[in-house]
């Protein structure tokens, strides 16, 4: 029977999770974290089959979570369960290492469908998800501007446009304000912008955010 941790601040979500699981004859959920540091602690402690993880946490980004997962447990899967949209975090926490991406939205199968992929070795790609991989292999040299930031800085340029200081991105990631600053003026560099507005538009004109 598969052993899964469930990490999500939200404790509604957390029970509808439970609610589909708790169904099926070959999976149980074996424990839940409401924060990333409790999701660290309890991957380090159990023994874990999957990992369903959310990317907005309280205290550390999902995207931190499941890069610390993998430097120490490289071989757990881990799904991602968001309730973001696929062109938004998808493709990036795919190439940070997480086995698949779910939304939050989604049909009670396919969070089944994904867990029994991930859980078999293989990666879950939805076909929306599918479709901006082909994109992008195509488009080669032609890559959408956001497209050209390195992980960190997508997931700063991230916060950034959905109207975060420089001094909550540095508290929320961990990391001093000038190193914030030098990522900020590294993002607007590479995306030929002036300020955090142009951000903020491009991130709108892209369907980035809401």
């Amino acid at each position: 029977m598969m052993n899964i941790l469930v990490v999500d601040d939200h404790a509604v979500v957390r029970a509808g999770v439970h609610y589909i699981i708790d169904s099926l004859p070959d999976m149980r959920i074996g424990g839940e974290a409401a924060s990333a540091e409790e999701a660290i602690r309890m991957v380090r402690s159990h023994s874990w089959d999957i990992v369903l993880l959310d990317i907005a946490m309280p205290d550390k980004s999902g995207l931190e979570v499941l890069r610390q997962i993998k430097r120490e447990k490289p071989a757990l899967p881990v799904l991602i369960l968001s309730m973001h949209p696929e062109n938004r975090y998808a493709v990036h926490m795919l190439r940070s290492g997480a086995a698949g991406y779910v939304q939050k939205e989604a049909l009670a199968n396919e969070l089944v469908s994904a867990i029994h992929t991930v859980q078999g070795g293989h990666k879950y790609i939805s076909y929306g998800v599918a479709e901006l991989l082909t994109t992008q292999s195509e488009s080669d040299g032609k890559k959408a501007l956001h497209e050209t930031l390195s992980r960190r800085e997508y997931e700063i340029f991230c916060k950034l446009s959905q109207g975060e200081g420089v001094t909550r991105i540095a508290d929320t990631l961990c990391l001093s304000v000038k190193t914030v600053s030098t990522y900020r003026t590294r993002i607007l560099q590479k995306m030929n912008m002036s300020n955090n507005a142009d951000l903020i538009y491009y991130a709108i004109k892209e369907k980035l955010i809401d």
